[in-house]
């Protein structure tokens, strides 16, 4: 009788002799040898350093614009006939390329939106990560990054106030924060069970009319609808009424709606206006809802003396989410997703997965899997981290400092023009601002910002957008960048100035 050892050994043979390549079974392919090699690893990754630092420096130059727009039809053409071009064992071509192609960060004209121009020591740190690809919803795939993220959640938690029974974790970008906390909030608020029973009930949150989009998409996403989404107007700085809580409350409860949790500003996308969390914090312990905090952009600020006082009340939030991706410099998405009482995010997602976990109700925080969307996510908590334990927490504070200080003397050089005015006197790094020249009637201000932010878009020298406040087009600009300084603002404005003056007339 042929042993199994050698029934083995003989069905292999037969296998690669009559259906492959035997090299398959002694080694790999010379093109997945090359590929895998450390050598041109190391070749090609002094050749990437060597352009990202002389990007680096050409964009922190502001010397060109940061961005040189192109049609979306030409832009894709111009991929579509690069991708029909034969491989080639050299990528320095498509890194070039990329790097003409996009819009420069770190340009300290890109005045636009709330994205970072990432710390370099962090996106060396996300080579690293991408190249472990160790993903975070079982234990033994994401030791570190799973013990990261703890020391993380629960330093943030820390210096927010939110107590020492508080943690939580991180997860890829606002949307899916925001859609977490209030999935968690439906779980421990909503009359029923609604992650194991469903629900025949009309449930509802309230949020200000200036929250960020993303916090109504995820109502919509938990089957909210339109009218579960009780928008709250907001007064002359656009910061929620929260004298119109309790009546709003109650015209949803007459209604037959169930509201389960309020979401307070903090600071809205659209001016940086945050709302005062106390009121909204009062509000909910009153009537025993959840209250969430949105402080992607602007929850940082508990990380300064001196602006630490915009979001007072924060610490009674029964969760929070912080983008790192924005005010923290990370590159994006690194989103904290924060809880007062750490229990509460195992309530969120309760399923089992038994080739994950052997327990899967246990709340252990070493696997991530059982409190956030993502089961194979990515390492996020090794950039900041590692951005930590180079420069200290001490980084932070003075950007954050030195962005919204910017924005206050930004606005206040504004308001000498006698041919601009401002939306509202800024709170965050984010400022809202137009032209409005002279003998220009008030119905045509709004097109002329429009007008102005198009040309500066296709062939001006920076780079900022627009918002409409009320059914005005004005124009914005988010101070990200450290090297920004007031002299590239005044010159953004004389830029308007002169624009404006030359569309006006037509």
């Amino acid at each position: 009788m042929v042993s199994d050892e050698l029934s083995a050994k003989v069905s292999v043979t037969a296998y690669a002799t009559n259906f492959a390549p035997l090299w398959l079974f002694v080694n790999m392919s010379p093109l997945l040898t090359s590929a895998y090699s450390p050598d041109t690893f190391r070749q090609q990754g002094h050749a990437l350093v060597d352009l990202l630092a002389d990007f680096l420096n050409n964009a922190q130059s502001g010397e060109q614009p940061p961005l040189h727009y192109r049609e979306p039809d030409d832009e894709l053409a111009f991929w579509q006939h690069d991708f029909e071009q034969p491989a080639n064992p050299d990528p320095t071509a498509v890194w070039k390329n990329l790097l003409t192609h996009s819009i420069q960060l770190h340009n300290p004209r890109f005045m636009g939106h709330q994205v970072s121009a990432p710390l370099p020591v962090s996106a060396l740190t996300s080579a690293l990560t991408s190249l472990l690809n160790n993903g975070q919803a079982v234990y033994e795939m994401g030791m570190a990054g799973n013990a990261l993220e703890r020391v993380l959640t629960r330093w943030l938690s820390e210096r927010l106030g939110l107590g020492p029974e508080a943690g939580g974790l991180m997860t890829s970008g606002g949307t899916l924060a925001n859609l977490t906390a209030l999935l968690t909030a439906r779980a421990l608020k909503a009359p029923t069970d609604v992650w194991a029973e469903g629900s025949t009930d009309r449930l509802a949150i309230m949020v200000s009319e200036e929250a960020h989009y993303c916090v109504d998409r995820a109502a919509r996403i938990m089957g909210l609808g339109s009218a579960g989404i009780i928008k709250v107007p907001t007064n002359e700085r656009f910061q929620l009424r929260t004298n119109l809580l309790e009546p709003y409350l109650k015209q949803a409860q007459a209604d037959g709606l169930t509201v389960f949790a309020v979401i307070g500003s903090a600071c809205s996308t659209s001016t940086g206006s945050y709302d005062n969390l106390t009121a909204i914090a009062d509000f909910c312990e009153q009537h025993n809802l959840w209250f969430h905090a949105d402080g992607a952009h602007g929850g940082v600020a508990a990380l300064s003396d001196t602006y630490r006082p915009l979001v007072r009340g924060i610490e009674r939030a029964d969760s929070v989410v912080v983008d790192f991706h924005k005010m923290m410099m990370m590159p994006a998405l690194v989103t904290a997703v924060l809880y007062r009482r750490d229990a509460d995010a195992f309530r969120t997602f309760q399923q089992k997965a038994q080739y994950l976990w052997a327990d899967a109700n246990s709340p252990d925080w070493f696997n991530s899997g059982k409190r956030a969307f993502e089961c194979t996510k990515l390492m996020m908590s090794a950039k900041v981290y590692t951005a930590l334990k180079t420069y200290g927490e001490a980084l932070f504070t003075e950007h954050v400092e030195a962005q919204y200080g910017l924005a206050r003397a930004f606005a206040g050089h504004i308001t000498e023009q006698p041919d601009f005015e401002v939306a509202v006197s800024p709170e965050s790094n984010i400022v809202c601002f137009r032209y409005i020249g002279a003998g220009i009637a008030a119905d045509r201000v709004s097109a002329l910002n429009s007008a102005i932010r198009q040309a500066m878009l296709t062939g001006g020298p920076f780079y900022l957008v627009q918002t409409n406040l009320r059914g005005q087009t004005w124009l914005r600009v988010s101070i990200m960048n450290p090297l920004t300084t007031l002299d590239h603002l005044k010159e953004l404005l004389d830029a308007v100035r002169k624009l404006g003056q030359f569309i006006q007339p037509i």
